[in-house]
């Protein structure tokens, strides 16, 4: 999948090699993904107690608890600050490809696809995986 003319990922969306700008690693996204599921579960632990940690005896909708505050805080804070606090905290931050803001709806359909994982996993030259595609975004160093 790689271009022959392109000699380091997001040089033919026009993104400097290293630095700010530049686009954001698969380090520094696994590391913010970390934070931001972390940071999820325990919100989720502080409203509905350890129980998603359960077996099924108690299964039911606080199971899901951590994966619907990951979205929540998706949702919220890339229209808001840029990026997830994981995205933040680890320097990097969600642009539009032709710039401007993001709006409400691609945060929306990219964290649906983010929690559905192999559009996430799957990424081109440019390390921008397909959920990324979608909404037109790329994830660059702040």
């Amino acid at each position: 999948m790689s271009d022959p003319a392109q000699t380091y990922p997001g040089e033919r969306l026009g993104l400097p090699k290293t630095g700010s700008g530049s686009v954001g690693r698969l380090g520094r996204r696994v590391a913010a993904l970390a934070i931001d599921y972390a940071a999820a579960t325990l919100i989720a632990s502080a409203f509905f107690g350890f129980r998603q940690f359960d077996l099924p005896k108690e299964a039911g909708l606080t199971q899901f608890a951590p994966m619907i505050v990951f979205a929540v805080l998706q949702i919220v804070f890339i229209p808001t600050i840029g990026g997830s606090p994981g995205h933040r905290i680890v320097g990097m931050r969600l642009v539009m490809m032709n710039g401007g803001w993001v709006g409400l709806w691609r945060p929306i359909v990219r964290t649906v696809l983010l929690i559905l994982v192999i559009p996430a996993v799957i990424f081109d030259a440019d390390q921008r995986g397909l959920h990324d595609k979608a909404v037109g975004t790329v994830l660059i160093r702040a």
